[in-house]
This record gives structure tokens, sequence and C-alpha cells, in this order.
């Protein structure tokens, strides 16, 4: 009779960890209206339509002094609770972009700031924005949602045309707006 000699064996392997989630690449969430990031996306979205703007009219950007008063005189403080939200969008983690609602009646709001820098377009960031404005605007009590834009601005009329906003008479005075559109929110249910 052999005698067998045990072969050693190894301690068990102890199960690997599931990998944590892979981190989304999109986020939305509100922010101060003041905060350092608000506030540097507040200069990318201004300085960006106003130099669009002084370059098809006048072949030039901005004049850096104008541009600066501008930005100063636009606090932004209506998007501040309670009756506004500023919403800022992070592409892995990285803030690159804005979409502000504030109620411009009882049950109005109306849709300001929508941006995302250019680095961050064709991914779904903007209808992300606008969706998670919607829902911002739906929780501050409105019934529908307005915004106005400029003629040059064809990627913003596009993106609203797309995401079902109409074409409507004008709803304010705003001196460089030349479309205004509107959408009836209703009621939105998640299951």
């Amino acid at each position: 009779m052999t005698r067998s000699t045990p072969t050693p064996t190894s301690p068990p392997t102890p199960p690997t960890p599931p990998a944590p989630p892979a981190p989304a690449r999109w986020s939305v969430a509100a922010e101060p209206y003041d905060s350092p990031v608000a506030a540097a996306l507040w200069r990318a979205y201004y300085t960006e339509v106003s130099d669009r703007w002084y370059l098809l009219h006048e072949g030039h950007v901005t004049d850096p002094d104008e541009l600066e008063r501008e930005i100063a005189a636009d606090t932004g403080e209506y998007l501040a609770p309670p009756d506004g939200v500023l919403l800022v969008a992070r592409y892995e983690g990285e803030p690159v972009g804005t979409a502000g609602v504030r109620l411009a009646d009882a049950t109005t709001a109306e849709l300001k700031r929508v941006f995302l820098r250019t680095e961050a377009r064709g991914r779904g960031g903007a209808a992300l924005l606008v969706a998670a404005a919607e829902d911002a605007a739906r929780a501050l009590g409105a019934e529908r949602i307005v915004l106005d834009t400029r003629g040059d601005l064809v990627e913003a009329r596009a993106l609203y045309a797309r995401l079902g906003y109409a074409e409507s008479a004008p709803h304010n005075d705003e001196e460089f707006a030349d479309h205004w559109f509107t959408k009836e929110l209703t009621a939105r249910w998640d299951s």
C-alpha cells in the first residue's frame, strides 16, 4: 500500500468585493447663486452670449469694461430660495453648466441662464439641465414655464423646441430677446 502525501491546500481566497459603482458622468444639484462655482459659470455664460452678439452685429468681442459692468449688474439673486433656484450640472465631477428657475408669478416659472461650457456640449447635459429645472419649477408650484432667447442662439431654440417648448407671445420686454417660449408643466410621476 502506497501512502500518499497530502498536498498542502491554500487558505480559501476571500471573495473579491464588488467594484464600487462607476461615478455617474452627469449630476445636477442646487447651488447658491453667489457661490464661486456659480460666479465662474455666470462669467463664462455671459461672456459667450455677449461676445457672440457683438461679433455678429459689430464684428468684435465685448469691451472688457462693459463685460465686467454687465456681469456685476446681474447678481442672480432672483435665483435664490424661496422663489428661485440655480442648478449646476457637473460632468465627471467638474462644474460645466447652469440652469436657473425663478417664479414670475404664483403659477409661472421663468427659465434663466441655461448654459453648458463648450467642452461639455453634445453629451446630453442640456436636456438633463432643463428637465431638472422643470422639476424645480414644479417644486416651486409652477404650472408652466417660460423663457426668452435670441435669434442667433439657434442651438438654444432647437433644444427648447425638441424638449416640447412652443414659441409664444412675449412675456417680457427684455432688450435682446426676440424669441419667447412656453411649456405647460404636467405633474411628473416617479416610479
